[in-house]
């Protein structure tokens, strides 16, 4: 179409009725003189719409989805980081939890035993033919070779090398271990030795022995031990329970007996530990032991002790009660 004055007069016109018409239908509402204009409208223009909208949303839904893959994917990228920095917080919450429940346990050992310590924790277990473990801790925090290591349980081993922020922990388990131990009760004099690795591995074997110097003492299953203590209280302090007595071997001929012992602690989930950097004032001995289970009560055998057998408050026997046996005398 050229583009002289009449065509523009006559876009202009058509421009002026078909606002003059959307204005009508507009404020007309539902009443609108129009509506039947708009139904023929709709009827004629929908299916091309439709048949329009059909091809070209689809093209239309790609392109955004193009041009919005770099926004979609930083969005999933942050979610993922927040969702996993939450997983750590929860994570790091529970175990912040039980190693203050740890810790606290651990005060309450040294409390009793009179245990100066410092705190640390297991960074890393040995790979080499030692049983061994890192701690945290080192000669920075005043820490020295052959000081005691304990846990809220009981013996862990013994510091053996010490770098400027850790140091390295011999464990009561290993095979070059032995430590000055003592009987409850008793106190009958011993040594206790590492088993090694293969101790820790279940099966019912256990990963210390018990040596009594004394091969006639007396020992039982069930008995437990502490520390003797060593000279100048390194490196083993007095009084830390070590574990008790789970079988008892007696060889023929044998100037000692050998005990196998299970341990309080439990070296395969050693977390919390701590290093006990001043002896006890005095020998704690079995004070740091946890108390013994009380037994358990029995039942009186005694008639006068059975409600059974007690008399009403008229002065009979209850019904079904057996009367009582009169004791012969030297006239029956």
């Amino acid at each position: 179409m050229k583009d002289t004055r009449r065509t523009r007069v006559v876009l202009g016109a058509l421009l002026v009725v078909a606002l003059a018409m959307i204005t009508i239908d507009y404020r007309g509402g539902d009443d609108s003189p129009l509506r039947g204009l708009r139904g023929v409208g709709a009827a004629v223009f929908g299916p091309v719409e439709r048949a329009s909208a059909s091809v070209v949303r689809p093209v239309g839904d790609t392109f955004s989805a193009i041009t919005d893959a770099p926004g979609q994917q930083r969005r999933a990228d942050r979610l993922e980081r927040q969702n996993q920095r939450l997983r750590e917080q929860l994570r790091g919450a529970g175990l912040d939890k039980d190693r203050s429940a740890q810790l606290q346990r651990l005060l309450g050992t040294a409390g009793t035993g009179g245990y100066t310590i410092l705190a640390a924790q297991v960074i890393s277990a040995g790979q080499g033919f030692e049983d061994t473990v890192t701690i945290d801790v080192g000669s920075g925090s005043g820490i020295k070779p052959d000081m005691t290591v304990i846990s809220a349980e009981g013996l862990v081993g013994r510091v053996t090398r010490v770098g400027p922020a850790t140091a390295t922990v011999l464990l009561a388990t290993d095979q070059t271990s032995s430590v000055g131990s003592r009987l409850e009760d008793s106190k009958e004099i011993g040594i206790v030795q590492g088993g090694g690795r293969r101790g820790l591995g279940g099966q019912g074997e256990t990963p210390l022995r018990f040596q009594l110097l004394d091969a006639a003492a007396p020992i039982h299953v069930g008995q437990r031990i502490v520390t003797l203590g060593s000279q100048g209280q390194r490196p083993y302090v007095p009084g830390v329970p070590i574990g008790e007595v789970a079988r008892i071997e007696q060889l023929s001929g044998g100037l000692t007996r050998t005990a196998y012992v299970r341990p309080f602690v439990r070296f395969t989930s050693l977390d919390v530990v701590a290093v006990v950097v001043a002896p006890p004032k005095k020998n704690p001995r079995d004070a740091v032991l946890p108390p013994k289970p009380k037994p358990t009560a029995t039942p009186s055998a005694s008639p006068s002790a059975s409600p059974s057998a007690s008399p009403s408050p008229d002065g009979r026997r209850p019904s079904g009660s057996p009367s009582p046996t009169r004791e012969p005398n030297a006239g029956d």
